[in-house]
């Protein structure tokens, strides 16, 4: 079973006419891979789905959750977040009050992430912590702040080399336990966010194709990582004009790792290693 162009068209202009979603500039390679995933884990045909979207509602809410993509971890691509510790957020160091936005946050693990670092320089009490996705399952998971243990062991690792170690200078070492930040239970495999860290974010269903900032602030800073590369090039262009507009003067974005600002809306940014300031 192959998911063709016509496949493809009709599952985006049924889902249009029946509810809000709008996936027509997504990035229909990787849309396709989904789609064809959907219909295997579901054993049904295209005109079968649908059919269902058409007539069955929470079908349709069921579908738009598998299809979107929630990979995620916590300090995910350590290099990243080392160039926010030492690089980024100090520039807000005088800031009275800081605006984050974790745009397509899935499953919460990065706004954990922030959450820490920026215990770690002071700066938490000041910050503002909003986080958005489309799909609510992963919000709701993003609030519990509860994962797998054992399939997240990486975790450790990664809060090592950003929290712990220095990249700047080998021999300095700081021995934050974990405990410090979240509940390890091996027994019944579960990290677990401190209260005060799940009490801290504003999370907020959000879509970015549809959506403009209702989160009604502007922000130093935004992350949307490893979002855009499922859009396409109009998509891309939309969300980051949108970004462009809700940044402070001195606001940053950062993006994936593998993700880049093309045509027109590159001259809006300057980019300094792994951020994009406003330009």
């Amino acid at each position: 079973m192959t998911v063709t162009d016509q496949d493809f068209q009709l599952f985006v202009f049924a889902l249009k006419g029946t509810s809000r979603y709008d996936f027509s500039q997504y990035s229909e390679k990787s849309l396709k891979r989904r789609l064809f995933k959907v219909l295997t884990d579901h054993k049904m045909s295209m005109n079968t789905l649908i059919t269902r979207i058409k007539s069955d509602s929470n079908f349709v809410e069921q579908i738009v959750k598998e299809i979107t993509v929630n990979t995620t971890e916590l300090f995910r691509d350590p290099q990243v977040w080392q160039a926010l510790r030492f690089s980024i957020l100090p520039r807000f160091k005088n800031n009275s009050i800081i605006n984050i936005w974790h745009s397509g946050c899935s499953t919460g693990q990065e706004v954990y992430s922030m959450l820490i670092l920026l215990c770690e320089l002071d700066l938490f009490d000041r910050a503002k912590v909003y986080a958005t996705d489309i799909n609510s399952d992963v919000l709701e998971t993003a609030r519990l702040g509860e994962y797998k243990y054992r399939f997240n062991i990486a975790y450790l690792d990664n809060f090592d080399k950003v929290i712990k170690e220095n990249p700047y200078n080998y021999e300095e070492y700081n021995d934050v336990p974990y405990s410090k930040y979240f509940d390890i239970d091996k027994m019944n495999d579960i990290i677990k966010m401190k209260s005060y860290l799940r009490e801290k974010p504003v999370f907020k269903k959000h879509d970015l194709v549809l959506d403009n900032n209702t989160l009604y602030v502007k922000f130093d800073l935004i992350l949307c990582r490893n979002v855009i590369i499922y859009f396409n090039y109009s998509l891309q262009n939309r969300v980051f004009d949108l970004y462009h507009q809700n940044l402070y003067e001195n606001g940053c974005m950062v993006l994936g790792l593998h993700e880049t600002i093309l045509g027109m809306h590159a001259a809006k940014f300057i980019k300094k290693g792994h951020a994009y300031f406003k330009n």
